[in-house]
């Protein structure tokens, strides 16, 4: 059985048809408006899908209309997806100032009394709009870009660097980059996820695309160090514990991994050499040499 929406409008355009559509968010626990564009080719086979975030007071119209992607995406072939900006309604939270509430969702799930029931855009967009995409139209699951422009490339850029496997290419217009460190950005993290600053950071592309230095520790320790667009050095930590088959390394807060090849380890230090989504790669020093392992998450 198909997820519901209503479709609002649909028009003949370079060939394809756009249509606005709306549904009822589990998510942001409110109805929602999005628009779709299905080139020519979707009339025969499934379609390569992109996904167009706005930024700050934009709807799912204003690229819709004011891009004329339309015409590109008919000549290649490729579906358009402009989801709103942020939940909306009589009772959905607001503020007065253009960059806080309806209009300025900033992609994350809001975790703050005032904006955690409605305010979920990340799952919004990167769980549930695709499964309701999905469902009803002719479109590749396995070929999907997002790009975005504003507060919309902010939320490209995070996403596809945490969710590589969802996203084949990614790209943004004029992004509000480093929020943790910037005006645009610092204010709307602090009212959404709180005071606790170390919470920005997952949404934060300069701090995602930094290499990261990474330890385990005997005895539990998780230590993660990295120096910030700025210069400056963090640091933080968290847990760890390997199964007693020697099978799994679980990483509190972080991920979980399997060791492969699988294999016994008798050392005080684990010095992490490359991080990925997929895989980690992890040495040590014993005897007269260095050893290499490499972990591959489980899925």
């Amino acid at each position: 059985m198909k997820l519901y929406m209503e479709t609002l409008s649909e028009n003949f355009c370079f060939g394809g048809t756009q249509g606005v559509f709306k549904h009822y968010s589990e998510s942001c626990k409110c109805d929602m408006t999005f628009a779709v564009y299905l080139p020519p080719q979707a009339k025969v086979n499934k379609v390569p899908v992109l996904w167009y975030l706005s930024g700050l007071t934009c709807t799912h119209e204003n690229a819709m209309v004011k891009a004329a992607a339309q015409g590109w995406a008919a000549e290649n072939g490729i579906a358009l997806i402009f989801p709103d900006t942020s939940p909306r309604g009589e009772n959905v939270p607001n503020h007065d100032d253009y960059d806080l509430g309806q209009g300025a969702g900033f992609y994350v799930n809001a975790t703050t009394d005032k904006w955690s029931e409605n305010f979920q855009m990340w799952d919004y967009i990167t769980i549930e709009l695709p499964k309701l995409i999905f469902e009803n139209f002719p479109l590749l699951k396995n070929a999907q870009g997002i790009t975005g422009h504003s507060m919309g490339g902010h939320g490209a850029l995070t996403m596809a660097m945490t969710l590589p496997d969802q996203y084949q290419s990614v790209s943004a217009f004029a992004p509000i980059g480093n929020p943790t460190k910037s005006e645009w950005g610092q204010k709307q993290f602090k009212e959404y996820l709180g005071e606790d600053t170390t919470t920005w950071e997952k949404h934060d592309d300069t701090i995602l695309i930094q290499n990261l230095q990474e330890t385990f520790n005997e005895g539990g320790g998780f230590n993660r160090n990295y120096i910030d667009n700025n210069g400056v050095y963090h640091t933080y930590g968290g847990g760890w514990d390997v199964a007693a088959e020697k099978s799994v390394l679980k990483v509190f807060s972080d991920s979980t991994y399997q060791i492969t090849p699988s294999a016994s380890v008798i050392t005080k230090n684990f010095t992490i050499d490359r991080l990925t989504k997929k895989d980690l790669w992890y040495s040590f020093e014993a005897g007269s040499g260095k050893h290499q392992l490499r972990f591959s998450k489980i899925k």
